[in-house]
């Protein structure tokens, strides 16, 4: 027999290993209803005939398709490069193929992506999803979903906690002497715009800082462009801005516009902070300072709780990350300085 995987078949493998090709069938896809020394011999003789099990034959016995869908709002946004890489490397070592798709940041794109991929994915995961609860739900109820930076009672959620990281840029900004902030609003349907003026809100309010709100924007550098303005106009000496591409958009507005960042003596002038550390935050000049997101505990925590519910192998409440790997964090750079 040839080990070419095209020619090599299911009665192939069960021949060589002395079984039926329904014991080969099981010890392939439900390994728990076999035992151990018969999986090992079946196993053996399908890598020694190099035999691959045909992923659309399997879906229509199993009604499985090993296949799980991602879904983030803007693939143009550096913020969810890791975030993606982080899922796809989990499940690389896995059955699991990950098919994902880009919502451009658009609820009714959201909506409809995620009611085509039910039908071709054994599970879907939801990054910062932008839907109405009532959508989330009704998805929820037609197949396994996971969700990171949105909560429900419809599907499991890994959630980042903004608290510490907001607090230590109010803190910073605060010791710097600034006393009135602008917050540059994101999305208004995002949850984790809420979250961030939430805790960004109470943090302001404990120290005496007052805050501006402005916005919302779209989580884009030309829209923290189109803010700039509105921003200087607000006579605020520091802005937080919704995301790192925002808060770069006004740091090119501004500079162009002959205001020094961060502040220069006698009170002229802006400093920024970002949200996320995307990977030119460090590259700019002056280098943003901004709140970093652990993308990659969040990401890999996401892709483990899906796989511990689609796969019986696989323990069903996975240990996830311990909450400091969760949490924010500030990054002083050059952005900010005092008043």
């Amino acid at each position: 027999m040839s080990a070419d995987s095209t020619r090599a078949s299911i009665r192939a493998v069960a021949s060589l290993a002395g079984v039926s090709p329904s014991t080969v069938s099981r010890a392939l896809n439900s390994p728990e209803l076999v035992n151990a020394e018969t999986r090992r011999r079946v196993l053996e003789c399908a890598e020694r005939l190099g035999y691959q099990p045909n992923r659309a034959a399997q879906s229509l016995v199993l009604g499985r398709t090993r296949n799980v869908g991602l879904i983030v709002p803007d693939i143009a946004n550096p913020f969810f490069a890791p975030f993606i890489k982080g899922v796809e490397a989990y499940f690389r070592d896995t059955e699991y193929a990950v098919f994902l798709a880009d919502t451009d940041e658009d609820t009714a794109t959201e909506v409809r992506l995620a009611e085509a991929m039910v039908e071709r994915v054994d599970g879907l995961i939801l990054c910062a999803p932008r839907m109405s609860g009532t959508r989330l739900r009704a998805i929820a109820a037609k197949t396994t979903v996971v969700l990171a930076n949105r909560t429900s009672r419809a599907a499991p959620s890994i959630l980042q906690d903004f608290q510490p990281g907001m607090d230590q840029a109010v803190a910073h900004v605060h010791a710097l002497g600034h006393r009135r902030c602008a917050y540059l609003s994101g999305p208004a349907n995002s949850w984790s715009n809420r979250q961030r003026r939430r805790f960004l809100g109470a943090a302001c309010a404990e120290r005496g800082i007052e805050l501006v709100d402005l916005g919302p924007y779209e989580p884009r550098f030309s829209d923290g462009f189109r803010a700039a303005d509105e921003v200087l106009a607000a006579g605020v000496s520091a802005a937080f801005a919704y995301n790192d591409l925002v808060a770069l958009g006004v740091l090119s507005r501004v500079t162009a516009r002959g205001v020094p960042v961060p502040n220069e003596p006698g009170g002229r002038g802006l400093s920024i902070v970002g949200f996320d550390d995307i990977p030119m935050a460090s590259m700019t000049n002056p280098p943003l300072t901004t709140v970093a997101i652990p993308v990659h505990a969040v990401s890999r925590a996401a892709a483990a709780t899906m796989h511990s519910m689609l796969d019986p192998g696989v323990p069903k409440a996975p240990p996830l990350p311990p909450a400091a790997e969760l949490a924010t964090r500030l990054l002083i750079r050059g952005t900010t300085g005092p008043v």
